[in-house]
Formats: C-alpha cells, sequence, structure tokens
C-alpha cells in the first residue's frame, strides 16, 4: 500500500546539467521573493541569482533567444543589489531590443 503523500524520492530528478541549474536558479529566485530574514542572507541568494543567470546566459546549449532572455534577466537581478556588487568583467550590457505585444 502506497502512502496517501508525496515521499522524499518523489522530488528527485535526473536532469541534464543545465537544466538543474535552470531548476535551481528558479528555486533561488522563489526563495529570494519569499525571503523575510535579515538582508544580507537575501543579497547572498540574490548574487548567486545573478551567477547562475549569468552562467546560463552563456551557456552554448540554450538557444541564442534564450540567453538573450537570460542575460536580461541577470542585469535586473543585478539591479537588486544596488550599489553592493558591480558588474563582472564576463557582462556586457545587452544590445537594444523591441517587442511587439
Amino acid at each position: 500500500m502506497n502512502p496517501p503523500f508525496a515521499t522524499h524520492a518523489d522530488e528527485e530528478y535526473s536532469l541534464p546539467p543545465v537544466e538543474a541549474l535552470l531548476a535551481g536558479t528558479l528555486a533561488l529566485m522563489t526563495g529570494c521573493a519569499q525571503h523575510s530574514g535579515p538582508v544580507c542572507q537575501r543579497e547572498l541568494m540574490v548574487g548567486k541569482v545573478v551567477s547562475n543567470l549569468t552562467e546560463l546566459a552563456q551557456h552554448p546549449a540554450l538557444s541564442q533567444p534564450m540567453r538573450v532572455l537570460l542575460g536580461r534577466l541577470s542585469s535586473r537581478w543585478l539591479l537588486e543589489l544596488g550599489g553592493a556588487a558591480a558588474p563582472t568583467a564576463g557582462m556586457v550590457p545587452l544590445p537594444e531590443h523591441r517587442t511587439l505585444q
């Protein structure tokens, strides 16, 4: 008989590395949005989000449009840090892009 609740094994997944990094980044972003603890802890999480998004934005397994989107997200999350962090050498400004909606 199976238990009526999810077990830990139900939450384990085998993902390709780029998808695992994306899943972890989404979890961190959720944690940042829900965080109510000390500001320094949130800043560390935001810094990791920026780092992960920057790495994903340069990943060759992702399409160019996806890399552009991730680069823009990285830039926006970097603004969350305010003056606490300057862009790293690997981060370059994104070209202007307009989307029709």
